[in-house]
């Protein structure tokens, strides 16, 4: 028998709940916070305050600014926000005051252009459908240019846009070409666009070659993001007049640590040695390990030619063919890299441990080193694993020790996340021509654990002053708290494949039973599934001077300090550490923070970058592979299609909603499947599939699957012995479709 509330119950929970809205503001809230505040506790309370919160976003009484989470509407018909356009034209402007997305139809665009801070009219929004918004005001433009392939005919030109963000071709004059031709890859900046014309006018900002050649194409990625592709000659060439200058007088200054046992272990493509190691065995038994640092700010100073490139790059970028570096090469790659047999000089953070991997004492200091060995990881790992080798008893203990660090963080809630990371064999063109897997093994594990623990110390000498000073301004690397909704998900789901994952307590019992849980599922049907949303529910890390600890990481201070030659940030901790240490005052915290938003917004473009880099080469490469089928794991779920990763190469690709043709499918977004309305089928993210190569498309960096075995997603799910349902699920999963089902019953009695 299925109970249910009273009306008069369903009143009096209704305006509880009323009321707890009423006292939010401007604050986002769930079911469940609202629930706890009202004493809703049993399931049948808990699910009528989840459908009448869906009732009020449906009757845009309330804002859904994310699934299950709501908050107020406080707006009024005026607001300000950014433009965001789309070459499908769904078009919408994020709204400042609640970052609600609004939809924009062309027609009042003003053709704003993706990124345009705009002054839009919203208007009056109609029961049950969703608002829209007029562009009224172009505030400020936002600089960004356009790539695409050049058409020139005899009496106009065009770019044929690759951008996702813009549906028109560019009419170009031919007298503002800059000499490119038909099938050149230009860049091109929007120079008019008239409320009448229907496509905007440009010009030429350069050509980067033909399209489809390997430069062009890895230079039209960086230009996409905005990135710089080229390096200025001016400033190589102020570089190229710094010399190393290691003298006497600069050597006496610094604690000189040449005759300590010292090597680099990098990549095997590697030329920037930013960190080196050094060990050795102090006369009281203890062990001394230095973290060792390349010195840069020593080279670059404040405000040169050299440093405004740096700050403005604020980081290296690392393609698939090439690094685009921060710094000039003769500092990257000469200068300032670590290189065996050569004088550096560094910034050191030197370690006093006892056998069992304690840090007793620590000291940072600038010093002056000599690498004995460049080790490449595969060396170093080979030397770990037998025991025999250069520098074996010392790569043996760095390891022994770094395994001691590592328990300890993971023991303290550190998240423990495989990764692995995708390689291609490139021919001399830059075509790719097979696939590779770079896992972290124990030699990857080794520096990674050192530099933790150099980041960590420095960040705590600053942020943890002694006796009573205040800390002084400083960079900070902070994670934030997962989002509670995703991490909520995460423990329902969890829990129905037998699981627990803590969806709330402190960071360490939550990061533990993640841990817990990502070690269980190794090898099960279930793990790409909840590994990968586990993934998702972390926040991203940035850059601030308001430290909040890293989460990910379960520590309360953090910063980067260990690799200056390819992150602004770096160099900006460096000169930081070396006015704080001689006793200087602190900095300017505002221009500090603006500082470490650009680094954070840069950093996430070249990442960007680099993901559309691979992305481009799996598709080169699938293109080779047309009509070949492959396994692979449903990797994303959404309204227009399912992504699928290939499990033998993990190139990823979309099997359109339109090619499912043997249903009717709809998004379960709660519980990231697409299920058959007729035969109740579902394709699940983390299934099992057969896929064929479909499609390869370059231009759009776009692979399309073709689904070989519609049943084998099925299989995958009843091998796993259980199926995620909805009643499994949140209690909130399906509120707003249940929530529209229960309305339209309630108006056919009316009827």
């Amino acid at each position: 028998m299925v109970r249910s509330y009273s009306r008069k119950g369903d009143d009096r929970l209704r305006a509880q709940v009323d009321e707890y809205i009423s006292k939010q503001g401007n604050n986002t809230f769930n079911y469940k916070q609202v629930a706890h505040a009202i004493n809703a506790t049993s399931p049948i309370s808990q699910r009528a305050v989840a459908l009448y919160l869906a009732e009020l976003a449906f009757d845009g009484d309330l804002l859904e600014t994310a699934p299950g989470r709501y908050k107020s509407p406080s707006r009024s018909s005026y607001a300000t926000g950014t433009f965001v356009r789309r070459s499908n034209g769904k078009n919408s402007v994020i709204i400042d005051d609640d970052n609600e997305a609004i939809f924009v139809a062309e027609r009042n665009s003003m053709h704003a252009l993706n990124g345009d801070r705009v002054s839009v009219s919203i208007a009056a929004r109609r029961r049950g459908a969703e608002p829209e918004a007029e562009v009224v005001e172009i505030i400020e433009r936002k600089p960004q240019v356009f790539i695409g392939t050049l058409k020139v005919d005899k009496h106009f030109a065009y770019l044929l846009t690759d951008s996702k963000y813009l549906a028109s071709d560019i009419f170009i004059p031919k007298a503002k070409l800059k000499g490119g031709v038909t099938g050149d890859k230009a860049v091109v900046k929007i120079t008019e666009w008239t409320d009448e014309a229907k496509n905007p006018k440009g010009e030429v900002i350069d050509i980067l070659g033909k399209k489809g050649e390997n430069n062009a194409e890895i230079n039209a990625i960086m230009a996409e993001f905005g990135l710089p592709y080229i390096y200025p000659e001016t400033v190589d060439k102020a570089a190229q007049k710094i010399d190393a200058g290691i003298t006497p007088e600069v050597v006496a200054q610094r604690l000189d640590m040449r005759g300590v046992t010292t090597f680099t272990i990098d990549p095997k493509d590697a030329k920037d040695f930013d960190d080196a190691l050094s060990i050795r065995r102090l006369k009281n038994g203890k062990w001394e390990i230095g973290v060792h640092i390349a010195d840069v700010t020593h080279y670059v100073k404040p405000d040169t030619i050299i440093d405004r490139e740096a700050q403005k790059r604020a980081t290296s970028v690392y393609l698939v063919d090439r690094v685009v570096p921060m710094l000039p090469e003769h500092l990257s790659n000469g200068i300032c890299s670590l290189r065996p047999d050569e004088d550096k000089l560094t910034f050191s953070c030197i370690f006093t441990m006892d056998d069992n991997g304690k840090v007793l004492d620590s000291k940072i200091t600038r010093t002056v080193t000599r690498s004995d060995r460049r080790f490449t990881y595969e060396e170093a790992q080979e030397v770990i694993e037998t025991g025999k080798g250069d520098f074996a008893e010392e790569l043996v203990t760095l390891d022994r020790l770094a395994k001691v660090l590592r328990k300890a963080r993971y023991d303290e809630g550190s998240v423990e996340f495989d990764r692995m990371e995708v390689r291609f064999d490139i021919d001399e063109t830059g075509h790719p021509t097979g696939v590779y897997f770079k896992e972290s093994k124990d030699a990857n594990k080794l520096i990674e654990e050192f530099m933790l623990l150099a980041n960590k110390t420095v960040a705590q000498a600053i942020g943890m002053p002694q006796g009573k000073k205040k800390p002084k301004a400083f960079v900070y690397r902070v994670h934030d708290m997962p989002d509670p909704g995703k991490l909520s998900d995460l423990s329902t789901l969890s829990r129905t494949f037998g699981y627990k994952v803590k969806a709330s307590g402190t960071p360490r019992e939550v990061n533990k039973s993640i841990n817990r849980m990502l070690a269980d599922v190794k090898g099960k049907g279930e793990e790409n599934f909840l590994s990968t949303l586990a993934i998702r529910s972390m926040a991203k890390a940035i850059y601030t001077t308001t430290n909040i600890g890293h989460y990910g990481l379960g520590f309360d201070y953090y910063t980067h300090f260990t690799s200056p030659i390819r992150r602004y940030p770096d160099m900006m901790v460096h000169r930081l550490l070396e006015k704080y240490l001689s006793g200087g005052r602190t900095v300017n915290a505002e221009k500090l923070e603006m500082l470490c938003k650009h680094s954070s917004d840069m950093e996430q473009l070249a990442a960007n970058a680099e993901r559309a880099s691979i992305k481009y080469k799996q598709v080169e490469y699938m293109n080779d592979h047309l009509g070949e089928e492959y396994d692979g794991v449903i990797s994303g779920v959404t309204e227009w299609g399912l992504y699928v990763e290939i499990n033998d190469n993990k190139c990823e690709g979309l099997v359109p909603v339109r090619d499912l043709a043997d249903d009717f499918y709809d998004l379960d977004e709660k519980n990231y499947c697409l299920v058959g309305r007729r035969n109740n089928h579902r394709y699940r993210l983390g299934d099992n599939i057969r896929v064929k190569v479909a499609r390869a498309n370059l231009d759009k960096k776009q692979l399309d699957f073709a689904i070989v075995d519609p049943n084998a997603s099925k299989r995958g799910e009843d091998s796993m012995g259980k199926t995620v349902t909805v009643e499994q699920a949140l209690a909130a999963t399906s509120a707003k479709k249940k929530a529209s089902q229960h309305r339209g019953g309630r108006r056919k009695g009316k009827k």
